[in-house]
């Protein structure tokens, strides 16, 4: 524990917004990241408790991939970033992803949080990954040792990505098939850029490749290539593809014109945003017209 008395003597900061009249102009990412010394001070409130209920131990609920919360506390807080970096990464394949897109239970389980502010760890996982990039301290791990495996996975979402990385690090042959044009499934296509912008996903993309795993974009599952081809051209198949299939809600009115599901419209917003060709597509535009929002996720800022 680097500074025993620092949740006693520092209070909480965090990150700011860029002025409203700013993050009209266009979609990028509006969150101000905080001073290297200020990412210091935060990070030294870290109690380093007994029970580091932020992360998860036995059931408690923390963060959700087992984050070594308190030791990257103490590692920036001493500045060595570096070390930071590769312990954050030791559970985390993507913190640039969860660093911006997280809801953060970690800081919602924060021992501070009971009588106090919780400790601002989004910001300084965020803060450590964005050094690390910086730095060029993120490099492809190629594995010399090949299996001679051959995996197929479906999906080129946060899963896919993470399994595609894990298992060519441990030397198997990897392919990643993907219906869509472009790789990152729901992060690319359910999430605005102002909360993620996509160069994130193409950095990674490009580690991802050069360490040997190969991407198949436009190929659907049941539509361009079946099942059991994929079984019998590959030693192992993963089923990555997420859930695409919403709630309805049986309501009055339901089926009225202009009602429509958020993953409907958020991957027609991000194929624009994105500048991606949309021809044959009945378009979904919300230009000029008054909108209800019924959902609180990540479709708010992307009606504009």
């Amino acid at each position: 524990m680097g500074k025993v008395t620092g949740f006693l003597e520092i209070d909480r900061q965090d990150r700011k917004y860029r002025p409203a009249s700013d993050r009209i102009r266009n979609f990028k990412e509006f969150i101000v990241p905080l001073p290297e010394q200020a990412i210091r001070d935060q990070a030294s409130r870290c109690m380093e408790c007994g029970i580091p209920f932020c992360h998860d131990m036995k059931g408690l609920k923390g963060c959700p991939v087992n984050n070594q919360i308190p030791d990257w506390n103490d590692l920036v807080y001493r500045g060595e970033w570096e070390q930071a970096s590769k312990d954050l990464h030791s559970t985390n394949n993507f913190p640039e992803f969860t660093g911006r897109i997280c809801p953060a239970p970690c800081e919602a389980s924060c021992t501070l949080n009971i009588v106090d502010t919780p400790v601002t760890i989004k910001s300084i996982e965020c803060a450590i990954v964005d050094k690390a990039w910086d730095n060029g301290w993120i490099k492809p791990q190629v594995n010399p040792r090949k299996t001679n495996k051959r995996i197929g996975i479906i999906g080129s979402g946060p899963a896919g990505l993470a399994a595609a990385q894990q298992l060519s690090r441990a030397g198997h042959n990897v392919v990643v098939y993907e219906k869509n044009k472009k790789m990152g499934g729901l992060l690319r296509y359910g999430i605005p850029d102002f909360k993620m912008e996509k160069t994130h996903i193409d950095r990674r993309l490009e580690q991802i490749s050069a360490e040997g795993v190969h991407f198949q974009g436009g190929v659907e599952l049941g539509v361009d290539i079946e099942i059991s081809d994929m079984i019998k051209e590959h030693d192992a198949v993963i089923l990555a593809c997420g859930s695409e299939k919403p709630r309805d809600l049986a309501i009055e009115g339901r089926n009225s014109d202009g009602i429509h599901f958020a993953m409907d419209f958020l991957p027609q917003q991000n194929r624009r945003v994105g500048n991606e060709n949309l021809k044959g597509t009945k378009e979904i535009i919300a230009d000029g017209k008054h909108v209800v929002v019924i959902g609180g996720g990540e479709i708010r800022g992307q009606i504009v």
